[in-house]
């Protein structure tokens, strides 16, 4: 496409999509089904790179549980998310799928993933249709806001150009993983215009733990299995890994908001339970089992049941664990270790903040644009809101991509596209 030529707006189909993420790329579906044409764009040389950097792990689409339950991994967003994730619950994003030929499964964790196990057999079934559907997939445009007149600006490599549009889905990701796409670039335009942005913070990150010498050098990337984690009042279970900087896994990314707002209020800890299947009083007794004249390292084996990491995590806690029974068990179940600081937003698995909810209404549009600019909804990762790996954070990634998708067809059905004034 040619350069921008000065006072010239170029004008396509009735709906841009900003951001070909698993959200841009929901809203694109459901509106080209309903017969619309949509230009897609993307800032990247190609689509959805996070969402299949997310799928080299598997790709845990969704999650199994209850619907109820499901929506409280949400936390306080939950009540701006759940007309959406009910109206596009994980059973009809499984449908979904398999209506692409992905048939999914349900793992022992409950976790729903695809019987391939891979995003790129999905993401390529899902582009085709787009494509047949008549989708102008147009990449390397860096959304840059709104021009006076109220055209969308991008940056392209051939230069700025100005795209007018009657609506505009903004899906344009949050800010981990930059080098994959999405950068937050966005908040600054928003902002400009008076939309609430809360600032964009790593979620589902590592914790720093200033490890000795011997225990990085002989355990780093070493697995931790069946633990529990505590931050404050906030306690989750599953395994970590040991990094050269601390602890990451599962179990690390659901205390991750707990982490990041204790230590903005000031030094933080983390509780490590090794045995959180045993009670105190259960795993005193094991340990009371072997003959005192066993090692320390033989007694944390055979009493304790730890693994060399686990043990080696535990003598990090203190130079010197009490070796009788009961003070041995109570270390084992309460390790604790002083909080460093947490992996950033370059290698978080996702970003909390984002598009505060209260600059929304109840469809997903963006409150206050002036009336010269389209219709303006906006999903995915770029709201305020964060949720525990697990197939949550797709699962309202898709939610919101669609719902934002119906919001505007509602808006065109009864004439009020272009018309974003409250």
């Amino acid at each position: 496409m040619a350069g921008h030529v000065a006072g010239m707006v170029e004008a396509i189909s009735p709906v841009c999509v900003i951001g070909a993420g698993p959200a841009g790329l929901m809203a694109a579906d459901r509106l080209t089904l309903a017969g619309l044409r949509v230009t897609l764009f993307e800032r990247m040389p190609s689509p959805a790179r996070k969402f299949l950097m997310a799928g080299r792990g598997g790709l845990n689409l969704t999650h199994s549980e209850p619907l109820d339950a499901f929506l409280a991994r949400y936390g306080p967003a939950a009540p701006a998310l759940a007309a959406a994730v009910r109206a596009f619950p994980p059973e009809a994003l499984r449908a979904f799928a398999a209506d692409l030929g992905e048939e999914t499964f349900v793992g022992s964790s409950g976790r729903v993933f695809p019987k391939s196990f891979k995003a790129s057999p999905l993401l390529r079934a899902w582009l085709r249709r787009l494509a047949a559907r008549g989708v102008d997939l147009r990449v390397r445009h860096t959304f840059l806001g709104w021009s006076p007149s109220g055209a969308l600006r991008f940056a392209t490599p051939e230069g700025e150009t100005e795209i007018a549009a009657d609506a505009c889905v903004l899906a344009l990701g949050g800010a981990s993983w930059p080098r994959l796409g999405g950068d937050g670039a966005w908040a600054a335009p928003l902002a400009a215009r008076g939309v609430p942005v809360t600032p964009l913070a790593p979620a589902n990150m590592g914790v720093h733990i200033h490890w000795s010498e011997a225990f990085r050098a002989r355990f780093a990337r070493a697995p931790l299995k069946r633990l529990a984690v505590r931050v404050g009042d906030k306690t989750a279970r599953g395994e970590a890994v040991v990094t050269e900087q601390g602890l990451e896994g599962g179990a690390i990314y659901a205390v991750s908001a707990a982490l990041r707002a204790a230590l903005a209020r000031g030094p933080a800890e983390l509780v490590v339970d090794l045995r959180p299947d045993l009670s105190r009083a259960d795993l005193a007794g094991r340990l009371a089992s072997v003959p005192p004249k066993h090692s320390l390292a033989n007694r944390l084996r055979k009493g304790g049941g730890l693994s060399p990491a686990a043990a080696g995590l535990l003598r990090e806690a203190l130079d010197r664990p009490g070796t009788d029974p009961d003070t041995l068990a109570g270390t084992i179940k309460a390790a604790r270790f002083a909080v460093a600081g947490t992996g950033g937003l370059e290698r978080a698995i996702s970003s909390a903040g984002g598009l505060a909810f209260e600059g929304l209404d109840a469809d997903f549009r963006v409150r206050g644009l002036p009336v010269s600019y389209p219709v303006t909804f906006a999903c995915g990762e770029m709201l305020d809101w964060e949720a525990p790996t697990g197939g949550y954070l797709l699962q309202a990634c898709f939610a919101t991509g669609r719902a934002a998708a119906e919001g505007v067809l509602r808006r065109l059905a009864d004439g009020s596209a272009g018309k974003s004034a409250l």
